[in-house]
């Protein structure tokens, strides 16, 4: 092992936005936050990692799946017990659902346009 994982950065035209997003989706809180709203982390306090950060890119384009010209630049796959349940509060969140799926995953896009999965066996 050269490192261990310390951060996922994620570029959003809204950081505070999308860390609630993500906050509530995956059961974290907000870490460490900028007083000029560029720069939010969810997870534990710093030194405990991995986390997941948002960081202000007003000119982001989104991606735009499955179009290989704007492609979907990373994703999370999230592991869920009820697909159907799961899929309800995500598009409550904001999210929309996305054209592809397969067995064991669906895909949405989350209110920046960045792809995830929903996982289940």
């Amino acid at each position: 092992m050269i490192g261990q994982l310390r951060s996922v950065v994620i570029d959003c035209p809204d950081p505070r936005a999308l860390a609630a997003f993500y906050g509530e989706l995956l059961g974290l809180s907000i870490a460490e936050e900028e007083t000029d709203d560029d720069w939010v982390v969810l997870g534990g306090p710093p030194g405990q990692h991995p986390r997941i950060a948002f960081q202000m890119a007003p000119d982001l384009r989104p991606p735009a799946w499955p179009d290989p010209e704007r492609p979907q630049q990373f994703h999370l796959d999230v592991q869920v017990d009820d697909v159907d349940a799961a899929e309800q509060r995500v598009l409550a969140l904001g999210a929309r659902r996305l054209p592809g799926e397969g067995d064991g995953f669906r895909v949405y896009a989350d209110p920046a346009g960045h792809p995830f999965c929903l996982v289940f066996e």
